[in-house]
């Protein structure tokens, strides 16, 4: 191995500033003697400086972040190299300026990082694997436009096509422009009990080549949205699954919002609020409020 070879094997160790003492002098002095090496290493400072620059696409929410810290604090710590096997790796790194043999200096640089480089992979893989069996799948493509609808309509972008506090009228509205049957509940008025919601309105929502019924609902004061699609266009799927009274319900947390997808009797549905918990109080506007307390309270998350 010439000279330039054994320096550019350190260069990477030189961006780091892992090079100390007599390696760093021997390795800036050989650079003001080696245009060649010089230039390579401004190539390599310039790569890594588009890489610190370059910004990220996605910015997790705050809930996916702590849980994904709980997930690390948890974990089993990766395997540490014991004292004696570290102190023998420090002798070995301070002989490779001191030995004559080139190649012999290589060689042990190679193993002693092909040994760190496996212990660090052990470790990542060992966190990997338990933060993949704690986190839940992504959201699915229609809990992701449900969210986004709730939050474009609460910003004046979609405003509803049809005003009204009676189902029954929001139902007929939607008849004709539907592939689907949309059968708002009533249970508030049926049962006659108190009033835990307010039925908005309502509009069409454009969603894969067709569209889905938008369902705006206040309850105390902070808005409801329900999106209804046919089991033909959405499936549930991603997220914390949970069953409930012979459904498969799964929860999201997107930008903050709580979602709730699931399918029924052929149709698809998605429930967005910013109330507690998973939302699940928001199943009132579909369920009979303290009538089916007992469905509402197992969508709870246990402890």
């Amino acid at each position: 191995m010439t000279r330039c070879q054994d320096f550019r094997a350190g260069m990477s160790l030189y961006l780091d500033d892992e090079l100390q003492g007599r390696e760093l002098v021997d390795f800036e002095e050989h650079l003001h003697s080696c245009e060649p090496c010089c230039s390579q290493l401004r190539s390599e400072r310039q790569f890594l400086e588009i890489v610190r620059e370059a910004a990220p696409l996605h910015i997790a929410s705050n809930e996916l972040r702590a849980r994904v810290e709980k997930s690390l604090n948890n974990s089993m710590q990766p395997p540490i190299a014991p004292s004696h096997l570290r102190r023998r790796i420090e002798q070995l790194l301070q002989q490779k300026t001191q030995t004559t043999y080139p190649w012999l200096n290589v060689r042990i640089f190679v193993a002693v990082s092909m040994v760190m480089i496996l212990l660090l992979f052990l470790g990542v893989w060992q966190v990997s694997r338990e933060r993949d069996e704690v986190l839940p799948a992504a959201p699915s493509e229609f809990a992701l436009m449900a969210a986004d609808t709730h939050l474009r309509h609460l910003r004046g972008q979609l405003p509803l096509e049809v005003v009204s506090e009676a189902p029954q009228r929001i139902s007929t509205w939607f008849n004709d422009k539907l592939p689907f049957s949309v059968k708002l509940p009533n249970y508030q008025e049926s049962s006659g009990q108190e009033k835990l919601y307010k039925l908005e309105g309502a509009r069409l929502v454009g969603y894969k080549r067709d569209y889905a019924a938008y369902v705006a609902y206040q309850m105390r004061q902070r808005p409801i949205s329900l999106v209804i699609t046919s089991n033909a266009v959405a499936r549930p799927s991603g997220g914390q699954e949970i069953v409930a009274k012979g459904l498969t319900f799964h929860f999201d947390s997107i930008n903050d919002l709580k979602v709730l997808t699931w399918s029924d009797r052929g149709l698809t549905y998605a429930l967005v609020s910013d109330l507690e918990e998973r939302g699940q109080h928001s199943c009132v506007v579909c369920h009979q409020g303290t009538g089916d307390r007992e469905f509402i309270e197992s969508l709870k998350p246990t402890l």
